[in-house]
């Protein structure tokens, strides 16, 4: 009977022990690192042990009988790592040396240590094993029992007979019922750290969903203004254009109509001069349609692309002819330079390249009161991303108006101008710049922009070699 009060002492001691673990778990270590997580639990487990032996049955000066396996199969069923597990199995049996060395505590010792290692392997077991939780327990808690019993017969000091006979039906059948007992206990422990584990994961969830939910509606707060924008430029590119097609539209209509209104009182030379505005009008239309359709087409992705043999001599040559008489008309200075390590041949779309070039020159002009514009012809080697590729490039440089910093990305946008007023004051549409950047990175290249206010611009278009 003595055996079983010690047994119960125990219980009580390691119920209270498990109480006061739990509390401390919940509030101070449930967010803590699972490291020390881990060394937490081999602490108190240890401890558990000792204090089990501290209050334990002395048969005799030296053999202490005590639940000290307990915490070791708690262990076993709450946190089934093998590592884990030996460490609490030899650090619970050096505890044992504290109440004196001897032969019965070198018993204890060597017992323990054993037992740390079948629960590592009874661990192994459990976490892989398809049985019930029910039955893993049960077996675990047999298992243990019955290899202690066996080493207190193989390595205890307590004769046999006596031990089989008058010790060991008392504190196998004891050490069972109130294995199973504890088995209980662990089983609301591990329930509610399973709670307590839903409730943090679910907090977590929430707490993603709420941090994309705010990334989304400022996502959408600024699609929302971008199409508001958009709206906005698209609204100014309509009346701009509306007044863009009137002006050549009317100069057609007018011209033509006074011809054939006053078409015996005309002279030759001024028939010539209306049929040549007229002539004059009907490109300027057409190239405002030119540039709508293919910024349709890009959008659409329908734009093709014919890549040949492209001679840089024969563009230079096109494009001198054709804005040198634009710049002399303004006053301007107008040169073409070409490095001698330009090659005469490239391989690109002819009329893409032209047509970007013309759109860049165009604007030279347009924007450019006095000094001169520049085309300069030469390669570079460039890094795009991680590979070192060359490049022919194309500087248009002039000494106009320039653009502010914060317009640099705006004006390569559809619709848009570096100003509102620019359109008023200088014409044109805003789709020029669009269009261009749009055919150079379909021509496999791209173009930069240097530029202040008031100090000119350089526009550069890069395409491969």
């Amino acid at each position: 009977m003595e055996y079983l009060k010690i047994f119960f002492v125990n219980t009580a001691l390691l119920i209270t022990l498990a109480y006061l673990g739990n509390l401390i778990y919940k509030h101070t270590i449930t967010y803590a690192p699972e490291r020390v997580k881990k060394i937490s639990w081999v602490l108190v487990a240890i401890f558990a042990g000792w204090i089990s032996s501290f209050f334990g049955y002395r048969l005799d000066e030296n053999v202490i009988f005590d639940l000290r396996i307990v915490p070791l199969i708690i262990s076993t069923l709450a946190y089934p790592h093998p590592f884990i597990l030996i460490i609490i199995g030899v650090g619970t049996a050096i505890t044992r040396l504290t109440f004196g060395i001897n032969e019965a505590a070198i018993a204890g010792v060597i017992n323990l240590s054993i037992l740390g290692f079948v629960c590592a392997g009874l661990s192994l077991w459990v976490s892989r094993s398809d049985a019930s939780l029910r039955f893993k327990r049960l077996t675990v808690i047999l298992i243990v029992n019955l290899v202690n019993t066996v080493n207190i017969l193989i390595f205890g000091v307590i004769p046999d007979k006596i031990y089989l006979t008058e010790i060991m039906p008392v504190t196998l059948s004891g050490g069972l019922v109130l294995s199973l007992l504890f088995a209980l206990i662990i089983r609301d422990f591990q329930l509610e750290l399973m709670r307590n584990g839903q409730i943090v994961r679910a907090n977590e969830l929430l707490y993603t969903q709420t941090e994309e939910l705010h990334k989304n509606k400022i996502a959408l707060e600024e699609r929302a203004k971008q199409l508001m924008l958009a709206s906005q430029y698209k609204s100014e590119f309509l009346a701009t254009m509306s007044h863009e097609l009137r002006t050549p539209l009317n100069s057609i209509i007018n011209l033509s109509q006074l011809i054939e209104e006053s078409s015996d009182s005309l002279s030759p030379e001024e028939t010539r001069e209306y049929a040549g505005i007229i002539h004059r009008s009907g490109d300027d239309l057409l190239m405002l349609i030119n540039d709508i359709l293919d910024l349709s087409k890009v959008e659409a992705g329908k734009l093709d692309i014919s890549k040949e043999d492209l001679s840089v001599s024969e563009i230079s040559e096109l494009l001198s002819l054709q804005f040198s008489v634009a710049a002399k008309l303004k006053g301007l200075n107008f040169e073409v330079a070409r490095g001698d390590e330009v090659p005469d041949i490239i391989h690109s779309d002819p009329q893409r390249v032209q047509q970007i070039l013309r759109n860049l020159l165009a604007n030279a002009v347009k924007f450019t009161a006095e000094g001169g514009i520049t085309l300069h012809i030469r390669t570079v080697q460039h890094k795009d991303g991680d590979l070192s590729r060359h490049w022919i490039v194309f500087d248009v440089q002039d000494t106009g108006i320039g653009i502010a910093a914060e317009k640099h990305d705006l004006i390569f946008e559809a619709f848009q101008q570096a100003d509102v007023t620019i359109g008023r004051r200088y014409g044109g549409t805003g789709l020029g710049l669009s269009i261009s950047n749009d055919l150079a990175r379909l021509l496999g290249g791209f173009i930069t922009l240097h530029s202040e206010e008031q100090q000119g611009s350089r526009f550069s278009l890069f395409l491969p070699l």
